[in-house]
């Protein structure tokens, strides 16, 4: 079968590594290059985790996601990923860092609990008098998804797989599975899959009534000299506590130290409009991280990387069938942990026709 894919983000590059490993042709398209530093899965890490808070059926399905990471690591000859463990931080009763710890209990995940001052023995950048208690889940950590897309891209080669970058596609025909590019190129296939993350609705306007584009911002930050020893030895962090839903990877194998939250996060009709941070940006982000950490005036905002991405409204992931094309948006702010799972799920949709249970699982209905 030959199989055109639009977009080599990671569930596009998974769905063509699933299907090359199926024995099918692939043509594979993106806007960009490989990895885009525009796309949501661009940027130099993600973060991998068991703690997902009260949606159980995605918590559930973190086995599967951990497993086809082993699977792609075996392909590749190499893996790009570093278990440092996932570390939640409790400011206040309720907040969404005690959510996340709530829903490690009711899976029964081991974590380890941490009092205030045991944690900032541990991790000398957390202020002790600024959280109630600390804690590690020592599974999960960071993928490194810009070498993940580079070795993809290789291995996708090595197969024989067609890979067009800055290849902009202008118009799709669902029914025949064909994508016209900007050269005017047209490209025909047996089925067409699109994993064109924010840019999806540029292609099926129709489909604003089931997604929404947004634009956000994260921060990369240089600590105070005598905490960057603290900091290269540091777990992932899933929330700071409090109101901000905080997060953070850290410096780890020649990566930065990343600063993440929802405060810059906005509707963006046009992904590619306002790419560009805004003076202030990083500083108001860095400033949202105190409390729970020390000193954190003395951190310096080196770099400040913009994303587009899609949501759906109850931030599960959406498929849909369009003739002889398949629609996937595996975002919500949450997918890329899951990326090399959904090629796999992709792939056996498109080899059995059965588009059901693909939008069960990737809606976490099926665990």
């Amino acid at each position: 079968m030959r199989v055109t894919i639009v977009g080599a983000g990671i569930a596009g590059l998974s769905t063509a590594w699933s299907l090359a490993k199926l024995g099918h042709d692939i043509t594979l398209i993106e806007q960009g290059s490989i990895p885009n530093p525009l796309a949501a899965s661009g940027d130099q890490h993600r973060m991998i985790r068991r703690a997902y808070g009260d949606a159980d059926g995605y918590a559930r399905t973190i086995a599967e996601a951990f497993d086809s990471w082993d699977l792609l690591w075996n392909d590749l000859g190499v893996s790009h990923y570093e278990n440092c463990g996932v570390l939640g931080i409790s400011q206040r009763a309720g907040d969404g860092a005690e959510l996340f710890r709530a829903g490690l209990e009711r899976m029964k995940f081991e974590y380890e609990q941490l009092d205030p001052h045991e944690a900032a023995e541990r991790y000398p950048f957390l202020d002790p008098a600024t959280f109630r208690y600390a804690y590690l889940d020592h599974d999960g950590g960071a993928l490194f998804s810009e070498r993940i897309a580079r070795d993809m891209k290789a291995w996708l080669k090595m197969r024989g797989a067609e890979i067009r970058t800055h290849a902009k596609v202008l118009a799709v025909d669902a029914h025949a599975a064909s994508v016209r590019i900007e050269d005017d190129t047209i490209i025909r296939a047996d089925r067409l899959v699109v994993t064109a993350g924010a840019w999806t609705l540029q292609l099926f306007p129709a489909l604003a009534e089931n997604l929404m584009t947004y634009r956000n911002a994260v921060a990369y930050m240089e600590p105070p000299a005598d905490l960057e020893d603290a900091w290269s030895n540091a777990p992932a962090i899933v929330d700071i506590g409090g109101d901000s839903g905080g997060y953070v990877l850290p410096p780890i194998d020649g990566v930065g130290l990343k600063f993440g939250a929802g405060v810059h996060r906005s509707r963006a009709p046009d992904p590619d409009a306002n790419r560009v941070a805004a003076p202030g940006e990083g500083d108001s982000l860095r400033r949202l991280f105190s409390p729970p950490f020390s000193r954190i005036g003395e951190y310096t905002v080196t770099e400040v990387k913009t994303c587009a991405y899609t949501f759906t409204a109850d931030t599960r992931f959406f498929s849909k069938r369009l003739g002889n094309t398949l629609v996937v948006s595996a975002c919500s702010g949450h997918g890329y942990k899951f990326g090399a799972a959904v090629g796999r799920r992709v792939a056996q949709a498109l080899d059995t026709d059965d588009d059901a249970t693909l939008a069960r699982w990737l809606r976490a209905e099926t665990v």
